[in-house]
């Protein structure tokens, strides 16, 4: 790309935000510009349903770069502003304000929305999705004065939130349809033991019982849950965290493919080669799922970010295909849980710990070899999963198991042969 083509990121989240860095880290000194709906400047969204919901008052949200970053970086950033539609023959888009930009590479990091609840009395005050600032601002305001909380899903928003209302003192339920927590990414055995601790914690954890309706008072506001069961939950304040869908609304007007996100190559490339898209919205081929994948995670999102940059700018030579190994993590209370990998249905796993002793890691292994490792209150084990994974390195499931091998020499042992 030359000096003078534009480059035009939809959003402004971790991975837009990412990938203006990544840009001028590579060299690239033309136009960027940057488009957010929120008036906001960009800030880290994982704190809003821990930090942001355990403090007394209300917490300054962590920002993603300082404000300088974009004029010291010469980029163009449009605040409450909204990209309304896209002309791919044109290379313009168009937005909510009524002006037109021009773009020669344009980037689709529009991210994911929360799914929302459609039972009746879904629309009651005082129910709350929890994504944005606005968001954490509204159910934090609330917290202050509620004394009994639903959480309608047992997902990492939903139990970061329980753990940091029974923080607060408050009395907690939530409502799993599943027979299990987190059940989506989790294993069984890491999964169970969530569910114990959750309830050591106090928080009234019903799994296989989902959320029917909500009953109001006359003013319109949320008083109770009634679920699949019947049963009836008092609820000052109910948090909904049923998941999120991803935002290809615009993708998909364009014409783009869209399926369970908007598709794309390895290199982060649409179908049309001029528009690339990027994190939680992006469904690309995962080398370690093995499969088409979309991931909901800051490391997904910066990691493709830097991918992408040097994929706009030809700058991978033979490594075209994203292989960063996927990780995440959720603190819930003073619960640590980190994975690295993908764990999927199937996986047989072992048990490496005390899980007594709430220090344990579970190693999953697929067709024979190492695929994920979950670890809780074990951080030495997550690195050192990381840098086995990432080389693809397998170990023993015997070895996993015994206390006594050295794991973190062995993944370091790994790491420097490669």
């Amino acid at each position: 790309m030359t000096s003078e083509e534009r480059i035009v990121i939809v959003g402004n989240g971790q991975a837009g935000i990412q990938l203006i860095d990544s840009l001028r880290r590579e060299g690239f000194a033309g136009p960027v510009t940057v488009i957010g709906e929120e008036e906001h400047f960009p800030y880290q969204r994982p704190p809003l349903s821990k930090d942001y919901m355990s403090a007394d008052k209300a917490a300054s949200p962590l920002p993603l770069r300082a404000e300088k970053f974009f004029a010291e970086n010469d980029v163009d950033s449009r605040l409450g502003v909204q990209v309304t539609s896209i002309d791919r023959s044109g290379h313009t888009v168009s937005l909510s304000d009524g002006s037109t930009l021009g773009y020669s590479k344009l980037v689709l990091a529009t991210g994911a929305a929360n799914r929302e609840l459609t039972v009746p009395g879904a629309g009651a005050d005082g129910i709350y999705g929890l994504r944005t600032l606005a968001d954490a601002e509204a159910v934090q305001a609330q917290l202050e004065k509620a004394g009994t909380v639903v959480v309608i899903g047992a997902g990492f928003i939903g139990l970061e939130f329980a753990a940091a209302a029974r923080r607060r003192g408050l009395a907690v339920t939530v409502l799993e349809y599943a027979d299990r927590p987190m059940a989506r990414a989790l294993s069984p055995v890491t999964s169970a033991w969530f569910a114990e601790a959750h309830r050591g914690l106090g928080v009234d954890l019903r799994l296989g019982e989902g959320i029917a309706s909500f009953a109001t008072d006359d003013g319109g506001r949320v008083t109770a849950a009634v679920s699949s069961t019947g049963r009836t939950y008092p609820a000052d304040l109910v948090l909904v965290g049923i998941g999120v869908i991803p935002r290809t609304e615009l993708a998909e007007a364009a014409g783009l493919p869209v399926a369970n996100g908007i598709l794309v190559d390895s290199a982060m490339r649409t179908e049309d080669p001029d528009i690339f898209a990027l994190g939680d919205c992006a469904n690309y081929p995962s080398h370690h799922a093995e499969t088409r994948t979309r991931l909901e995670s800051v490391q997904n999102a910066t990691d493709q970010a830097r991918h992408t940059a040097k994929s706009i700018l030809g700058r991978h030579g033979d490594a075209e295909h994203y292989r960063e190994l996927p990780w995440f993590w959720s603190n819930q209370g003073d619960l640590r849980l980190q994975i690295a990998g993908i764990v999927q249905p199937g996986d047989e796993t072992v048990l490496r710990g005390d899980p007594a002793a709430g220090k344990f890691s579970v190693f999953c292994y697929r067709k024979g070899r190492l695929a994920a490792v979950e670890s809780v209150n074990q951080p030495s084990d997550h690195m050192a999963a990381r840098r086995l994974l990432a080389q693809e390195r397998s170990l023993p499931p015997e070895q996993a198991a015994d206390l006594a091998f050295d794991f973190k020499a062995y993944s370091k042992a790994a790491a420097a042969a490669a």
